[in-house]
């Protein structure tokens, strides 16, 4: 029989077992209300990896005594859904009968799931036949249809402090019975970046491998194929930044091949469509407008097919990005006009370019004179003759 895994070993099951995120568990806290009064309502975790979403979601609904549904948006789709649906069903299960036990569905990388997949879920959310918790790295804001982004509370994770990991190294020491030394626990820290359960997989694949825990054994392991590519760590940081300078220097070439490297790792292709969206404005800009419209359609074609067609999407728009003439005028505008809105203040708006919807107004001088087309400058006094273009 195959040895339990190290984080579900020491996984928590209840709250006050539970390490970080104190501003939504800690006495008085929104979550931990929401347990002691056992509320149930939808909700999306939204925070970095391996900060306690899934463990949060789990403890949720057992203190709800909620049948626990686990999904990945990565691999599950509208019959997974359908299945869990007809389950409730076949017990005679109603949105509104309370004599069956409530159904959460907790439904991982929930920004994996696309427009039709999300609208598929909307109604049995509505009508309280399942109850979502949803969790995303990504911000749900972008991710997430505003329909049923309006139907759950977002509560923002924290990635976990320095002293919060070693709390958890310690108790992942004393179950998976292994010393771990000081100079070992440091290294652990700061190679996990706040992330839980990179730190237990590299323990528990060094202890292992090597039968005990030291800094050059952790070094060795983390350098094997199972964390070939971590979305939150220096190679995804890296390789994002090889991708844009690529397409800001005009080499195509190079481009595509970060592209492919990003797309064949298991990277969200939807950041890379966003990053896209972005460079449309910040490096091409007015040198060749239709750009943004490009990485728009883009971003929306991904969002429409997914995976693995949607590499080519990405190929196309990553290509005409790297090719289009370059002008980050209106950028470098932008931020001159920010630096003055923080250096002056909200400085007074001439009365001319003032909206003038009350007698009051007009007779104070409000939108007096104004015209269309004028040539006059419009900027508050204290600014005039400023260029920013």
């Amino acid at each position: 029989m195959e040895q339990e895994p190290l984080p579900h070993k020491i996984r928590p099951q209840t709250l006050d077992d539970f390490i970080g995120q104190k501003h939504l568990v800690g006495p008085k806290k929104p979550l931990r209300v929401a347990l002691e009064e056992k509320h149930l309502f939808s909700f999306i975790l939204w925070g970095p990896p391996g900060v306690g979403k899934t463990t949060l979601a789990r403890i949720y609904a057992k203190a709800l005594n909620a049948d626990f549904y686990d999904l990945s948006a990565v691999s599950a789709g509208k019959e997974d859904i359908k299945s869990i649906l007809e389950e409730g069903r076949k017990h005679g299960m109603k949105s509104l009968d309370s004599f069956q036990k409530p159904k959460i569905l907790f439904l991982d990388e929930i920004h994996r799931f696309n427009k039709s997949q999300q609208d598929f879920l909307l109604p049995h959310v509505e009508s309280g036949e399942l109850t979502l918790i949803g969790a995303t790295t990504e911000n749900p804001s972008f991710e997430v249809i505003s329909a049923l982004l309006s139907r759950c509370r977002v509560f923002v994770l924290n990635e976990l402090s320095p002293e919060e990991m070693s709390e958890i190294i310690d108790r992942a020491s004393k179950k998976g019975d292994m010393r771990i030394d000081v100079k070992s626990k440091e290294w652990i820290i700061s190679m996990a970046n706040g992330d839980a359960r990179q730190a237990l997989s590299v323990i528990e694949a060094a202890f292992k491998l090597y039968g005990k825990i030291s800094v050059k054994n952790l070094k060795e392991t983390i350098q094997s194929t199972f964390l070939r590519y971590d979305k939150k760590g220096e190679e995804h940081y890296n390789t994002i930044s090889a991708y844009i300078k690529s397409m800001r220097a005009g080499q195509p070439d190079a481009a595509l091949y970060y592209l492919a490297r990003m797309v064949d790792a298991g990277e969200d292709p939807k950041f890379i469509a966003r990053r896209m969206v972005i460079f449309a404005s910040e490096d091409v800009g007015l040198a060749q407008p239709t750009a943004l419209v490009v990485a728009n359609a883009v971003f929306a074609a991904v969002d429409a097919v997914g995976l693995p067609e949607a590499a080519i999407n990405l190929a196309h728009g990553t290509a005409y990005l790297a090719l289009c003439k370059k002008s980050r005028q209106s950028y470098n505008a932008y931020f001159k006009a920010l630096d003055d809105v923080k250096k002056y203040g909200n400085l007074p708006v001439p009365l001319k370019i003032r909206n003038a919807p009350t007698k009051l107004m007009k007779d104070l001088g409000y939108h007096k004179g104004y015209e269309k087309y004028t040539k006059e400058d419009l900027l508050p006094e204290r600014l005039r003759g400023k260029e920013y273009m």
